[in-house]
């Protein structure tokens, strides 16, 4: 069970970091989704995790910037925050939903062929 102080955490920089990355000047990079943050080792890291609109190669390519543009978005976290330290960032393309619309879409496709049968 996490903290209330590490959900708080998790939450604050959810809100900071989706702020930083729309005043990027790179329009993939401003349009990103923060979908979640979860910090691990207090809050020296945190995984960053964006919403899956894009192909593997726009992925890895977004992601290159994104490492460029770390320097940024956490001197941003730091003045929004006023924290000592920011954690280390590692950004994931988040597929889960993804992979929910697809087995919903079994699902039904198993629930027609049974209705079919029947």
């Amino acid at each position: 069970m996490k903290s209330i102080k590490l959900q708080r955490t998790e939450s604050l920089l959810k809100e900071i970091v989706g702020i930083a990355l729309s005043q990027l000047n790179d329009t993939r990079l401003s349009s990103l989704n923060v979908v979640d943050v979860q910090c691990s080792k207090g809050k020296h890291n945190a995984q960053v995790f964006l919403s899956a609109d894009y192909d593997e190669k726009e992925q890895r390519e977004i992601l290159q910037q994104l490492k460029k543009a770390n320097g940024i978005i956490k001197e941003y976290c730091l003045e929004e925050t006023g924290w000592f330290r920011c954690p280390d960032f590692k950004f994931i393309f988040d597929n889960t939903l993804e992979q929910q619309n697809k087995l919903e879409s079994i699902f039904q496709q198993i629930k027609s062929e049974n209705d079919d049968r029947q």
